[in-house]
């Protein structure tokens, strides 16, 4: 939920390539009119020649993230035995880009995204192999909801608030808490369902459905604190390298959101 580039005052400060204020006024100092009147006419500096961030050049590195994931997802899809090495490996570089003190690594990120590609590749086959068809739903979904998440963040409706996001922190640590103890019982053979607890009925309908809808809006609030990350950081001026830090941030909770449907979807038609 936190990102170096937005907690760190160090990274807004900075003057990306550099400003030499002391040549700069020995040259106005100096020029003639003319060369004063040339300065004034040219140009202002884009983002990309003062090294800071921007929409567009964040937009190419998520962009590139995602087409370097899906390209993965091919090979996963093609191989399912990689799915559980590539989810162990994905959680590690996870870890690595998220507690990384230095700026963020792209090398790092692409890896994660290469990695996470093959996990979602071969865990999507198998549910597909569960219900035909799922895998399509489920992209379906994503893009409704990051599409919906979006146009309402960008029209001003839907802004994240201190209190909201200490509510979905405490829901997501109560959720993972919650996914590892099912992994447990799941793996000793204490329950018998395919989906663990969450195939447990409450007035007829499975707890992981219940979970499921709850656990996308946590999803969407989560793509919310992403798009108000790249918003803070281009206002800002933080340097253009964490651009970086914001597409493997989409990209972790689109991967999450994505799963969640799928998952919504096999324990629905499982019924």
């Amino acid at each position: 939920m936190s990102n170096p580039a937005w907690n760190n005052s160090a990274a807004f400060s900075q003057t990306g390539k550099g400003v030499d204020f002391a040549r700069t006024s020995a040259v106005m100092h100096t020029a003639t009119s003319e060369q004063l009147q040339q300065m004034y006419e040219m140009p202002a500096a884009t983002t990309a020649q003062t090294d800071r961030m921007s929409y567009d050049d964040v937009l190419m590195k998520i962009a590139g993230s995602f087409a370097v994931l899906v390209a993965f997802a091919f090979v996963g899809w093609q191989f399912p035995v990689v799915t559980i090495p590539a989810a162990i490996v994905g959680f590690v570089l996870a870890m690595v880009n998220i507690f990384r003190k230095q700026p963020p690594l792209p090398a790092l990120i692409l890896a994660y995204a290469a990695v996470e590609g093959l996990f979602v590749g071969g865990i999507s086959n198998m549910f597909n192999y569960l219900v035909e068809g799922s895998v399509l739903q489920a992209v379906i979904g994503t893009f409704i909801v990051i599409g919906v998440t979006l146009a309402l963040y960008s029209t001003g409706k839907f802004r994240p608030t201190p209190k909201w996001t200490k509510v979905v922190v405490i829901a997501m640590i109560g959720y993972l808490m919650f996914s590892v103890v099912n992994f447990i019982l799941m793996m000793t053979g204490v329950t018998s369902g395919m989906f663990g607890l969450r195939s447990v009925e409450f007035m007829g309908i499975p707890l992981g459905a219940i979970l499921g809808v709850v656990v996308i809006l946590l999803a969407a609030y989560s793509l919310v604190l992403d798009f108000d990350n790249v918003r803070v950081g281009v206002e800002r001026g933080a340097p253009r390298v964490y651009g970086w830090s914001a597409a493997f941030g989409i990209m972790v909770t689109v991967i999450w959101l994505y799963l969640e449907i799928l998952r919504l979807i096999a324990i629905l038609n499982q019924r």
